[in-house]
């Protein structure tokens, strides 16, 4: 259960309804989800979170499909199931497929396991691997 309630486009602000028409120009639809209904309560973090999240999930160097990857990835570290649901719906318009989300979550499932290993043992981090 949410700890604020969602707001309909009849009761953000109209700065907030200015972020919410962006999000709808970008996206090429008209939903807003839940997230963005839930930040509209304080229009300034609404509109820096939609600014970032849109320079960063751009195309660049990385594909936006492997962003999305990342994404999830992060989520699941994160405990975040909002961002699980909302960004695999994402990587699957953006082309992953059954399998790439099964090897995805072999990956997450590796790393988990090696970093608490790696964490308890406390294992000194080679030279070779110092940056």
């Amino acid at each position: 259960m949410g700890t604020v309630p969602l707001l309909s486009d009849e009761e953000v602000s109209a700065s907030a309804l200015a972020v919410f028409d962006d999000i709808r120009a970008t996206r090429g639809n008209d939903y807003i989800n839940n997230f963005w209904r839930a930040l509209a309560h304080d229009p300034i973090t609404l509109r820096a979170t939609w600014d970032r999240l849109k320079d960063v999930m751009a195309p660049g160097a990385l594909d936006p499909l492997v962003k999305e990857l990342l994404y999830i990835a992060v989520s699941t570290a994160n405990g975040c199931s909002y961002c699980i649901h909302s960004h695999s719906v994402a990587a699957k318009a953006k082309g992953m497929t059954p399998e790439m989300q099964t090897e995805l979550l072999s990956v997450i499932g590796m790393a988990m396991q090696t970093n608490g290993l790696v964490t308890g043992l406390q294992v000194e981090v080679d030279d070779v691997f110092k940056a």
